[in-house]
């Protein structure tokens, strides 16, 4: 294995070089100044819980050291072009509007130039199931990956490869850098296909095994899986983390991992809500 040790090594070099270089970063962004409303139902999934939880309290940190205005609330009602006019950047931090007036409100938002970031479970559809695939604007335009396909267990971290580091969110990425712990999804879709698609983040193959099981196929051998990417026809940035992982076995439900405790990671996140956030504010006129 001195090839996957070698690269670790490296990668390991790089996000110590990286995380140096946050604190000029930081300081650099002190002008930045936009509001955004984050969304999430947090209730189904402990780890789903245990992310929005640790979300909340990492992005008003953020707020404060950055100088943006960040608002939680998992009111989904409150998903419409009046409130959504305030604000420059929306998060879905675990879940999806299911009303058609708030899905009809968060389109307009997204065509008219809102910007918008969503984590892990944010893109989750599957038929037969309670999050169905019954938004196809939202999952096969907007995303762009389709219907859920599968997914790695149990959380594991893995090596990822920045694809496109002249990207506004990867500027202050390595090549290469090993994420937190997540449950990493796969979809319907070959987002390679698709002309709108900027896939940013990738996972490596030195990866691979990736997941433990015990079902045979949580684990992943070999295959191609966008983690982050961009729709270049909106103002938006899907990041495929936000699952911690969670003592299930032994029933206590206890937190087993973090997912903003990964400052690499974290720099690829605030450098995308910051590039999101700095495209200009949204009028009420220009939401009608």
């Amino acid at each position: 294995m001195p090839r996957i040790s070698s690269l670790v090594v490296w990668v390991l070099l790089s996000s110590a070089l990286c995380v140096n270089a946050a604190p000029r970063a930081a300081v650099k962004n002190r002008a930045a100044s936009f509001r955004v409303l984050a969304f999430y139902t947090g209730k189904n999934d402990p780890a789903h819980v245990s992310f929005v939880r640790e979300a909340n309290s990492w992005f008003a940190r953020m707020a404060v050291k950055y100088h943006f205005a960040y608002d939680a609330t998992d009111d989904w009602s409150r998903l419409t072009t009046k409130v959504l006019a305030r604000y420059q950047v929306v998060l879905f931090l675990d879940t999806r509007p299911e009303s058609t007036s708030q899905r009809a409100a968060f389109q307009r938002y997204m065509d008219n130039g809102g910007a918008w970031m969503g984590f892990h479970f944010s893109a989750f559809a599957l038929a037969q199931s309670s999050y169905p695939t019954d938004w196809d604007w939202y999952h096969d335009r907007f995303l762009g990956s389709g219907e859920y396909k599968g997914n790695t267990w149990r959380p594991t971290s893995a090596v990822l490869r920045v694809e496109a580091r002249t990207h506004p969110s990867m500027k202050h990425m390595p090549a290469a850098f090993i994420s937190a712990p997540n449950e990493w999804y796969s979809w319907k879709k070959d987002l390679r296909t698709n002309p709108d698609i900027r896939i940013l983040v990738s996972i490596d193959s030195t990866s691979f095994p990736l997941g433990t099981g015990p079902k045979p196929y949580e684990i992943w051998h070999d295959g191609y899986y966008p983690v982050v990417w961009t729709n270049t026809k909106y103002r938006m940035m899907y990041i495929n983390m936000g699952h911690n992982d969670i003592d299930y076995e032994h029933h206590t439900n206890a937190e087993l991992s973090f997912t903003f405790t990964n400052d690499i990671q974290n720099i690829m996140i605030i450098d995308g809500l910051l590039w999101l956030g700095r495209g200009g504010s949204m009028s009420a006129s220009h939401m009608k």
